[in-house]
């Protein structure tokens, strides 16, 4: 076979205009990343770490094996939409080796709008799980949401690639043979409450992890009846109770050291 020759001229004038223009792209690309994967303001990072929690990416960084690549996807989903207020969507999406096993991540960012759904956050997840089932991954949900975010509800449910299809994929996958495991860091209402309700595999942060419909303020006003967090969702009853979760963790390091038992324990991935 013959070598094809380049006709391009490195020294010549449009060869370094190019080049110029490439980096200027490039540079804001990456300043675009860098702040995208900040997540929220400061002080609702502050407020975070105030409570026990760990960052959605460190979360990742800890799940994931020692000195392995985690390919993030869609870092700048949402970018230059509401105000910029939505990094990455609010939420971490990639692939990752977790006990050397290949895994989709989703990663719930709570800094962002307590880690609520809007239009884009279901496009990326969906878009997530459409790769996840393609190459045969399964999932590893870090879920810390609060649902749709209610102002944007009319964008999120609205028709077969919105929220409801994320728990269509998730099933699907599950049935196939595809794990869904997930672990619950914080408050989880309404759909976000469906994400776990549907894993394969649940542990739960005692303390700071809550899975329900509705919370408390929405039951006094339904039925009239005074309830707290943790006895109506929280970690222990669901543990010991309800039987949604498996696992019942002291803290989030035990929760992601339990999520890497859980994967370890997986065969090869059914094809």
């Amino acid at each position: 076979m013959s070598r094809i020759r380049s006709h391009i001229d490195p020294r010549s004038e449009v060869f370094a205009a190019n080049q110029e223009h490439y980096d200027g792209l490039l540079k804001t690309l990456r300043e675009r990343t860098a702040q995208a994967m900040t997540g929220g303001r400061q002080k609702l990072r502050d407020r975070h770490h105030q409570r026990g929690k760990i960052l959605a990416r460190d979360r990742i960084d800890r799940l994931v094996d020692p000195a392995t690549p985690f390919l993030e996807l869609s870092s700048l989903a949402a970018w230059g939409q509401y105000g910029n207020e939505v990094p990455s969507a609010g939420i971490v999406t990639g692939i990752g080796i977790v006990s050397g096993h290949a895994c989709m991540i989703i990663a719930h960012d709570a800094t962002v709008k307590g880690g609520s759904f809007f239009h884009e956050t279901v496009k990326k997840q969906n878009r997530a799980l459409e790769i996840a089932g393609d190459n045969r991954l399964p999932a590893i949900y870090l879920v810390d949401c609060g649902g749709a975010f209610l102002p944007e509800q009319h964008r999120v449910f609205p028709d077969r690639d919105h929220f409801g299809n994320s728990f269509y994929r998730q099933c699907n996958m599950s049935a196939s043979g595809l794990r869904q495991i997930s672990a619950v860091f914080g408050g989880c209402t309404a759909g976000g409450a469906y994400i776990p309700a549907l894993s394969d595999q649940v542990v739960m942060v005692e303390g700071n992890a809550r899975i329900h419909l509705g919370g408390p303020s929405i039951v006094k006003v339904a039925i009239n009846e005074t309830v707290d967090g943790d006895t109506l969702g929280g970690a222990a009853m669901h543990t010991r109770v309800s039987g949604v979760s498996d696992h019942l963790a002291r803290d989030e390091p035990h929760a992601l050291a339990l999520v890497r038992d859980m994967v370890a324990d997986l065969g090869a991935a059914p094809r």
